[in-house]
């Protein structure tokens, strides 16, 4: 027996929220999973989350929230990483920083433990991901194991995946908004890629308005970014699990709208 995970990539902005909101109940419908995660870490203007975003994506259908190097822009979230829901920030920070890197969700007799760590490549101020998801591995009682490893180098999202292998259901890669092609479910059983995509604004630079964005790159002179306006599109996959073992059996990259 097995059951269905469906995670979506980063949620970007008004448009990002507007596509989730819209297209998931079709994607349930479609997929029927146990659970739905979604990393919400761009979700309020493109840089960070609040409490009522969260609450809003919590009443679409989605089971826990996973965060990234943006967890901490909004100020009014502090507090609410602190309660009971289940969202969590990278797990490699400091001591002392609000909220927690694993919580647990339950549903159909199968807990799930979902964790969110950051790479280090090209991202400054966490501690190392790989000591410190062996630290995290330690406190899970459950087989059943989704990682949001939130990075921006392939190279370490591979290396991360190759190192939780056999000891994770499945670790997707999260930050850089593109989709890559390379699902696959390792040898040990955990199902990987190494990044999922964006739930944003088609036609955008990874969420962004491109217009500016070309500016920026074109001019070098600074810029303040603003979210892309335009019809959304959702990116995301669907990893199938056995409920035995917590072996991952297939992963599927699921894309929707534009």
């Amino acid at each position: 027996m097995t059951y269905d995970i469906l995670f979506l990539g980063d949620i970007v902005g008004k448009p990002g929220r507007a596509i989730v909101r819209e297209a998931l109940p079709s994607l349930i419908d479609t997929y029927q999973p146990l659970f739905v995660i979604a990393n919400g870490e761009n979700a309020a203007g493109g840089v960070g989350i609040t409490p009522d975003i969260a609450d809003e994506l919590f009443g679409h259908g989605i089971d826990a929230i996973t965060l990234g190097n943006h967890a901490f822009n909004k100020r009014e979230i502090y507090a609410y990483l602190e309660g009971e829901r289940p969202i969590v920030r990278p797990a490699n920070m400091a001591v002392g920083v609000p909220g927690r890197g694993l919580t647990f969700v339950e549903k159909g007799g199968i807990r799930l433990a979902v964790m969110n760590l950051c790479g280090r490549v090209f991202l400054e101020g966490y501690d190392d991901p790989f000591r410190c998801v062996d630290l995290l591995l330690q406190d899970v009682d459950t087989p059943h194991r989704f990682i949001d490893f939130h990075a921006e180098a392939t190279s370490e999202k591979v290396a991360f995946a190759y190192h939780v292998e056999g000891r994770a259901s499945v670790v997707v890669g999260t930050h850089t908004h593109i989709q890559t092609a390379d699902e696959r479910v390792l040898p040990n059983g955990t199902a990987a890629i190494t990044d999922v995509g964006m739930c944003g604004p088609d036609g955008s630079v990874i969420g962004m308005d491109r217009d500016i964005v070309l500016g920026r790159f074109r001019t070098g002179l600074p810029a303040r970014f603003e979210v892309g306006g335009g019809p959304g599109v959702i990116s995301g996959v669907v990893a199938r699990v056995q409920k035995e073992s917590g072996r991952a059996e297939a992963i599927e990259r699921v894309r929707f709208g534009s």
